[in-house]
């Protein structure tokens, strides 16, 4: 949809709702439908191509209106969670249309989702012990739980321990593993914990972390948590959208030993913030944490929106060419005997720094984002100061690339030639 089409797009959307405001009189205060009216007026998965405009209107008044705004907006989000379910192939323990015990849900931020995740770990794990002991005193439990995490995980993760008021370790990460947790590891800390007297309960994988879009190994730690009855949540923040294609799902590959699952559809997904999307493989786990706020926003309809109108292959194709873009700015990168590839490119990230100190790159950092043309955030990777390369926006293309490559390397030539010689 270019600009003339959006604003004429736009004019007949205000007086749709223009006509509906006028006539609301006409319309039934309370819904006449039956719960799960819904599901049987859409098809059962994402078209592949895209629908048009003008069917996506229609199906507002055909769909959404006759249970505006309840159950709609619930079942709309079921059933739009299931697609997205199936689009990422996902077991179908997790999907609610069928006969199994799980769902998903859309939550606000990927941080919410944890939280949600740690509570509902946390309230299974007591109940699991005092099933078994009826007489220990709750207190005398959550304080000796212990969660995990990676050190590369996102400092939402131990911010959730906090507000749960349970202790979160960081699993540490090497360079020689490209910062993934390693099972062996998580495996010697359970271990060690548990021989201390503690309880190990809750585990969060991440795939895509923050830094470097690293990748914990899940089918390694997925076996491990479900051994010791450990609540496995895999965060996928950034990187789960990319799952959708077929030649990057193997990234997923272990989501069967998980207990709950969770990527940002705002990140890389075209649907516009917030949009959260979690699934959890047992729903009476999290039945009574299924979000922090009571009310919900009708957060389904940018999904069914987003889905129609571009259909799996263009959301894949989407996913695709960032990923190329990504990989034309690394080969730039490994063209040029300045700088060095700091972590393996798998998506739409590259890590890269000057070959020298972390003040020569801290200061082309700064150089940088002075400019105000584009703008780089730092990591910090094995003790070094690393730039970060991540390709977002829906309108990239390869001459921005060129352009961003061109400016970082008069802006690197220029810190370079200020050094002491």
């Amino acid at each position: 949809m270019d600009a003339t089409e959006f604003r004429r797009r736009g004019k007949e959307m205000v007086d749709l709702i223009a006509d509906y405001l006028e006539n609301i009189e006409q319309r039934t205060v309370y819904p006449d439908v039956e719960p799960g009216y819904l599901r049987s007026l859409i098809p059962e998965e994402a078209p592949e191509e895209p629908d048009t405009y003008e069917d996506v209107v229609k199906d507002i008044e055909r769909v959404i209106m006759p249970g505006a705004a309840s159950p709609a907006c619930t079942e709309l989000e079921t059933v739009m969670m299931d697609w997205l379910g199936k689009m990422l192939k996902l077991p179908e323990d997790f999907i609610a249309g069928t006969h199994g015990q799980g769902g998903g849900v859309i939550q606000g931020t990927a941080s919410e989702a944890t939280l949600v995740a740690l509570l509902a770990a946390r309230c299974r794990a007591v109940r699991m012990i005092l099933a078994s002991d009826p007489q220990r005193p709750e207190t005398g439990i959550t304080s000796k739980l212990v969660a995990y995490s990676s050190d590369q995980a996102h400092c939402s993760v131990e911010r959730a321990g906090m507000i749960a008021g349970v202790r979160m370790k960081k699993i540490p990460t090497e360079q020689s593993d490209k910062y993934a947790v390693q099972g062996e590891t998580l495996r010697r800390m359970i271990q060690e914990d548990k021989a201390a007297g503690l309880i190990p309960f809750y585990f969060c994988a991440t795939l895509g972390t923050t830094p470097s879009c690293a990748f914990d190994h899940i089918t390694e730690l997925g076996p491990i948590c479900n051994a010791e009855k450990i609540w496995m949540h895999i965060d996928a923040a950034y990187a789960g959208s990319s799952f959708i294609c077929p030649e990057f799902r193997p990234l997923l590959n272990g989501i069967e030993f998980a207990d709950s699952f969770n990527f940002n559809a705002h990140k890389w997904l075209l649907v516009n913030f917030d949009c959260s999307t979690m699934w959890v493989k047992k729903r009476s786990d999290l039945i009574g944490h299924w979000q922090i706020p009571l009310g919900r926003r009708f957060r389904s309809l940018k999904m069914w929106f987003v889905f129609r109108m571009y259909g799996l292959k263009g959301l894949q194709d989407y996913i695709r060419k960032h990923v190329e873009l990504a990989k034309e700015f690394e080969s730039l990168v490994r063209a040029d005997q300045r700088f060095e590839i700091s972590a393996d490119v798998v998506l739409g990230l590259v890590c890269f720094r000057l070959k020298g100190s972390n003040e020569v790159n801290e200061t082309l950092l700064k150089r940088i984002n002075n400019g105000r043309k584009i703008h780089l955030v730092p990591c910090l990777l094995s003790g070094q100061f690393v730039l970060r390369f991540a390709l977002c926006a829906r309108t990239t293309e390869s001459r921005h690339i060129r352009e961003a490559w061109q400016l970082i390397t008069q802006l690197a030539e220029e810190v370079m030639q200020e050094l002491p010689h």
